[in-house]
């Protein structure tokens, strides 16, 4: 009888233990040593600087929980072995409350400090300092950039990988989408910074000179530090624009759109790609679609049509207790990304070996993670589809992905056959990422 409690309470351990992480990861490929020499495992820092404070504390917080999920994933499926050597993950986390000068020394104390091969950063404002330094002899470290701006593409950074499409492909789709609806007079009122001056000048270029829109009011404000956004939306919403195009953390912007309303604004919204509306719908909102009418953006997590998304979204959900989101998404596939890259590069500390074994790990397919990602420019882009979606009698209307990195219709069709994600594809060729 006492053996048989014994089984018992270690079977329940172990299922206990199975359970235990973020769930949607498999054990690392390209483990080619059957095991490792029997050495215990060594251990590798993964650091993150990010906004854990303030207005943009939650977008950091859901990127950190993405990486920090991976890695959770990752070490209880044994890690990763390099020439037969086992090596497990330890995240280091640390708050640059968006400041380019407080990140730039955390990502020297996790180098100097730490020797942490990566740094994870989701503010082009903050990663744009750091790629000053992140290549300097004897001290380089890769930037996992989670940032949508092509400027990081444009900047010849060596060790660089960036994580998200590039917001040029949201900025054709929410306009073509836009313009299906018959809108065509656009007021702004996007995030102040590099990111949100781009947003505004890539909107602006598309909606007047290739639609023939009209762009009737500029008011860019400051997500981060802002939370009364009356005086720009008042003078936004006197130049009488069909749609509004709004957006940086999603907190802000929910209280963005919840002001408009207030103040009479019955049209549509399009929100820059770092605002998610589902995330908007379901925190700010309390899960209402009352405010949300004829809003385009980025696609709900709970639409993505892949085998491992819905598994992912319960474990992430149940494990953190808040909303999952594409932050969280696309970063845990990053996390096993720079993972399989180590494997591939037979090294966890040389950075460049690491950055040039990317592309090798792909696709990263959607039967073991919860995006698909097909590829990795030499700028550093790793290849996901942009996804749109808009609200419509307050349902979310089925989402459409944007393949931007093809440079034929053919080639666009081949890459169709190797796509497990169900909802439609379309073809929307970028000039500077088809190259």
């Amino acid at each position: 009888m006492k053996r048989l409690k014994g089984l018992t309470f270690l079977l329940v351990l172990s299922l206990a233990l199975a359970l235990a992480g973020c769930g949607g990861g498999s054990k690392q490929e390209g483990d080619k040593s059957g095991g490792g020499s029997g050495e215990p495992p060594k251990e590798v820092i993964i650091g993150y600087t990010g906004p854990l404070s303030g207005p943009g504390a939650q977008y950091g917080q859901d990127c950190l929980n993405g990486v920090d999920c991976a890695i959770n994933d990752i070490n209880e499926a044994g890690g990763i072995t390099v020439n037969g050597q086992k090596y497990v993950f330890k995240l280091e986390k640390l708050d640059d409350m968006a400041d380019p000068t407080q990140a730039v020394n955390n990502a020297r104390r996790f180098r100097d400090q730490y020797k942490a091969p990566a740094v994870f950063n989701p503010v082009f404002n903050t990663i744009a300092p750091m790629m000053e330094i992140n290549q300097e002899p004897g001290n380089e470290f890769i930037i996992m950039a989670y940032t949508s701006t092509p400027k990081v593409d444009e900047m010849n950074n060596e060790l660089t990988v960036s994580i998200p499409p590039p917001f040029t492909a949201y900025v054709r789709g929410f306009s073509d989408v836009a313009w299906e609806q018959g809108w065509r007079k656009a007021a702004m009122v996007i995030t102040l910074g590099a990111y949100g001056d781009e947003w505004r000048e890539a909107f602006k270029e598309y909606w007047e000179h290739e639609l023939g829109g009209q762009v009737t009011a500029d008011q860019p404000a400051n997500y981060y530090t802002e939370t009364d956004f009356s005086s720009q939306l008042t003078a936004a919403i006197a130049t009488k624009p069909d749609v509004m195009v709004v957006g940086g953390p999603s907190s802000p912007t929910g209280l963005v759109i919840e002001q408009a309303r207030t103040l009479g604004y019955k049209g549509g919204f399009i929100l820059i790609d770092q605002a998610k509306m589902d995330y908007i719908v379901d925190e700010v909102f309390k899960g209402s679609t009352s405010m949300m009418e004829n809003v385009i953006g980025v696609a709900a997590v709970k639409d993505i049509p892949t085998q491992m998304a819905s598994i992912f979204n319960n474990k992430y959900t149940e494990k953190y207790k808040v909303h999952n989101t594409w932050e969280a998404v696309l970063n845990y596939c990053a996390m096993h990304a720079l993972a399989r890259a180590m494997e591939e590069a037979g090294t966890v500390e040389d950075v460049r070996a690491i950055r040039a074994a990317f592309p090798k790990v792909f696709p990263l397919t959607g039967d073991k993670y919860p995006a698909e990602y097909y590829g990795i420019k030499d700028t550093g882009r790793m290849l996901v589809s942009g996804s749109v979606q808009i609200i419509k009698e307050g349902k979310y209307e089925t989402p459409i992905s944007y393949i931007y990195w093809t440079k034929t219709e053919d080639e666009f069709n081949q890459l169709k056959q190797k796509i497990t994600a169900s909802n439609p594809h379309k073809w929307m060729p970028l000039e500077n990422y088809t190259k």
